[in-house]
């Protein structure tokens, strides 16, 4: 672990250029993308439980809750393309900055429960989609699903435009998959336009409306959000950030009113099939896939429906690991490698799910679900309320902080999604207090959590945050200013160097810049791990050929040294260089040590782990790393 720089994503950003694009079109291709990435939340597993009970209750008079939540939806993204534009923090850095250190990390521990909460419910809707279309069993189902950490690996090390595409082609093949469920419902057209005129016909369709709008919008897609966007490189001056805030919208625009596409065509295919069947009770995913086929009379239905959800679980996931790290660096100021990170997630999500399938069987994945929602909504304000303050603050905005016509609406839509929202972490709570056998673990555990979350909502909401901003005095990373210059513009002088070699290509650009820093004045130590199987395991004490063949190698390197005029020590070490170089080189006074590649890439470090890492986190001297 590490702690890293201000730069959100750091890997990614700024790596999509978009100055240099003079066609309109072209720019806006440039800045199209991030919003893609933030879409796939709202089409996640989580939200189709809830558009197939609405649906099917209710026929099509839902569709605008649906439109509503996708137009909150919208306004919220926007505000967080506006504070990564314009700020160039994402929100868990703005509110690292904001709040103090322990209201801080109960904001971390909120976001990561909810990333969790988030990724179960993608774990469970791609065991599902598993089991639908290929008829795996749901425990090796939710298994499997350990294994997209590497294919997250993989698409990040390709770079954002790459995973940008990737994405984009899981949305088409959600799309597509849809438009053939619609082709072959054939909904009633008038029925769908008569579904957006607002209407609610009795107290169940208010609870369904409101697990639509817990399940739109994702508190993890408004950390997301406001770091993509500063993948994009554009002009720090008034006009292309007003530029960027432009087609960002346009962006976001396009990817939601897709994401709406997706919501509104599983309600609809729930409301022609079922409702118009008198099927009034179908909320489990598994119970319509398989009515699909008989009622369709076409077993392409649900195998689409299958390929559907395996894509959106498979979307979703992916775009949760990015908010994992994005949460963990902003707030903690703390970076860890992506993969390690990515597993972590996924195994806080496998464990609960494969405990509820062996427990509970399959049937209990619904519960589940339901159950990742709340969560889900409980959050929801810890990630708003922070937003429209940071960027309603004409100090910290420099000018484009939100006028109070979107003020006033951004503040107006936080008071329905998290009233709605309470009411729905309310009456869950009522319920498990009613139907449980021993409600005292619920009053002891549960119930004091949720009165703590509602007091913390509250501080947030009234603490004037941006009056109290540390920024200026809390810092990211160590500032120049902080050393006293004299010590600064002082000459170094390195009189004891250690060098591991491992007799590949890249001990001659090592050995090379050594040289060069200490001179012929300077004591050189040059380091040789012995690796093999019998030096793991006995050490110093092994005596073999290849011992004897690198001891060997490495005095020649001696040899050659000394007969230019250095001054050269040699060192042999066994077993693993992670744990032998640190050893050797805290064992001496050395002032530098010289690393160099050490022969494993791309696979090898996946299993093995860089020599690089594992060496410059043990060693207590300054530590130079020379590339190939």
């Amino acid at each position: 672990m590490q702690k890293h720089s201000h730069k959100s994503l750091e890997e990614v950003h700024g790596t999509v250029e978009t100055a240099d694009k003079k066609s309109p079109w072209k720019k806006l291709l440039a800045f199209l993308g991030p919003a893609y990435l933030v879409s796939v939340g709202y089409m996640d597993p989580g939200n189709w439980a809830t558009d197939i009970a609405g649906g099917s209750q209710f026929g099509y008079q839902l569709i605008w809750v649906l439109l509503m939540s996708n137009i909150m939806a919208l306004l919220l993204q926007s505000l967080c393309a506006r504070l990564g534009v314009v700020r160039g923090r994402d929100l868990a850095q703005a509110s690292r900055e904001a709040y103090n250190p322990f209201v801080n990390f109960v904001l971390y521990i909120l976001a990561e429960i909810a990333i969790v909460a988030c990724d179960l419910a993608e774990v469970i809707g791609m065991a599902i989609g598993l089991s639908l279309l290929f008829g795996l069993p749901m425990v090796w189902g939710v298994t499997i699903t350990a294994l997209d950490t590497f294919l997250l690996l993989f698409l990040l090390n390709k770079g954002m435009r790459k995973m940008e595409v990737f994405i984009i082609g899981l949305i088409l093949i959600i799309g597509l998959s849809f438009l053939v469920e619609m082709f072959l419902a054939k909904p009633d057209v008038g029925d769908i336009m008569a579904g957006l005129i607002p209407s609610l016909p009795n107290s169940t369709a208010l609870y369904i409306a409101i697990g639509i709008i817990g399940a739109t919008v994702m508190p993890h897609n408004l950390y997301l959000h406001s770091s993509l966007v500063q993948s994009r490189k554009i002009e720090r001056t008034k006009k292309g950030i007003k530029q960027a805030l432009k087609y960002n919208f346009i962006d976001s625009a396009i990817a939601l009113n897709l994401a709406f596409f997706v919501n509104a065509a599983i309600l609809i295919l729930a409301a022609s099939v079922f409702y118009k069947n008198g099927m009034y009770e179908i909320a489990e995913i598994q119970d319509a896939h398989a009515l699909l086929e008989p009622l369709l009379g076409s077993n392409l239905a649900p195998t689409f429906f299958a390929i559907a959800l395996i894509a959106a679980g498979q979307s979703s996931t992916l775009t949760g690991t990015l908010a994992g790290q994005i949460v963990m660096e902003g707030h903690l100021n703390l970076r860890i490698q992506p993969w390690v990170r990515r597993l972590i997630t996924r195994m806080l999500a496998i464990i609960p799910a494969l405990l509820t399938v062996i427990y509970f069987g399959e049937s209990g994945t619904g519960r589940l679900l339901v159950l990742s929602q709340v969560v889900l909504s409980l959050q929801l304000g810890f990630a708003i309320i922070p937003l429209i303050h940071f960027v309603s603050s004409k100090k910290l905005m420099n000018g484009f902080e939100i006028k109070w016509p979107l003020r006033i609406a951004s503040w107006l839509i936080t008071i329905i999604i998290v009233g709605l929202n309470a009411k729905l972490v309310y009456d869950e709570i009522t319920g498990w207090l009613t139907t449980a056998e021993n409600p005292i673990y619920i009053w002891v555990f549960v119930v004091p959590i949720a009165i703590g979350a509602a007091f913390l909502l509250l501080y947030i909401t009234f603490k004037t945050t941006t009056s109290d901003m540390k920024f200026k005095n809390r810092k990211m990373v160590p500032h120049i200013l902080d050393a006293k210059i004299e010590e600064v513009i002082k000459p170094l002088s390195y009189k004891k160097i250690a060098i591991p070699v491992d007799f590949s290509t890249s001990d001659e650009k090592s050995i090379s810049t050594a040289l060069q820093l200490g001179g012929t004045d300077a004591e050189y130590t040059l380091i040789h791990i012995v690796e093999t199987p019998g030096a793991m395991i006995y050490g110093d004490e092994i005596d073999d050929f290849e011992t004897e063949s690198d001891e060997k190698f490495l005095n020649t390197y001696k040899e050659k040294l000394e007969q230019k005029g250095f001054k050269v020590n040699v060192e042999l070490g066994f077993g693993s260089p992670k744990k032998s170089i640190p050893k050797i080189v805290n064992a001496s006074n050395f002032d530098l040590l010289v690393l160099g590649s050490h022969g494993h890439t791309g696979f090898k470090d996946l299993l093995f782990g860089t020599t690089v890492d594992g060496v410059r986190h043990k060693v207590n001297i300054p530590v130079m790393i020379v590339r190939d």
